[in-house]
């Protein structure tokens, strides 16, 4: 999942600091990311070379940490991701996974309208390759290959429509149950300062 998505949904919630969005982020995803501290700031700093998040007043915060707030088109872009499709030509079932499961946890955000769309894309996709694949009888060795990748797309397809069935599945049940899946905002012990530049400079860029 795209670390700067994710951190532009948590902030949707309210104004962050850095330690509070790296909990926010791991805990509202079943703790199955590994993120750490240097990834969550250098992220945070190209977001806001990019506009969408803006440093607060350090006096806003309580406990004197640097605070972040979304801006207008923080929002749109986190609201863009949370309702798209993923289309990514690799294999996505992870990244998708991990948007769900951050998706339950944020009020007014209708995951069963994310659930419906990405359906009708991998519908759209599963038709795409299954006409790809009649009537090809490979000829040569690069041909049976090219069968066998569109084989395993199209099993991936399958298999990722019967999980959103589940999924649908499980909404409904615990909407039955009156159990809301919405998590405020918690409140986590900060270090004091930023972590040092070496730190930033060893995550790179790979989880925008």
């Amino acid at each position: 999942m795209s670390i700067k998505n994710g951190l532009l949904a948590i902030l949707s919630l309210g104004d962050c600091h850095g330690y509070q969005l790296k909990h926010e982020l791991i805990s509202r995803t079943g703790s199955v990311l590994d993120v750490n501290i240097g990834q969550i700031y250098s992220t945070l700093s190209r977001l806001e070379r990019d506009g969408f998040v803006r440093q607060l007043p350090t006096a806003s915060s309580k406990d004197g940490q640097q605070l972040f707030a979304i801006t207008e088109a923080g929002r749109a872009e986190a609201q863009a991701w949370l309702l798209e499709p993923m289309v990514d030509e690799r294999d996505v079932r992870n990244d998708l996974a991990t948007k769900l499961a951050l998706a339950v946890t944020l009020p007014s955000v209708d995951v069963a309208r994310i659930v419906k769309t990405q359906r009708a894309r991998d519908i759209q996709k599963l038709q795409g390759l299954t006409v790809d694949k009649r009537g090809v009888e490979p000829q040569n060795p690069a041909q049976v290959a090219a069968v066998l990748m569109n084989d395993r797309a199209i099993f991936n397809l399958e298999a990722e429509l019967r999980w959103l069935d589940h999924i649908e599945t499980i909404l409904g049940e615990t909407k039955a149950r009156g159990l809301d899946t919405a998590l405020d905002l918690q409140a986590y012990a900060a270090k004091r300062g930023r972590p040092t530049k070496s730190n930033d400079k060893k995550t790179g860029e790979s989880n925008d």
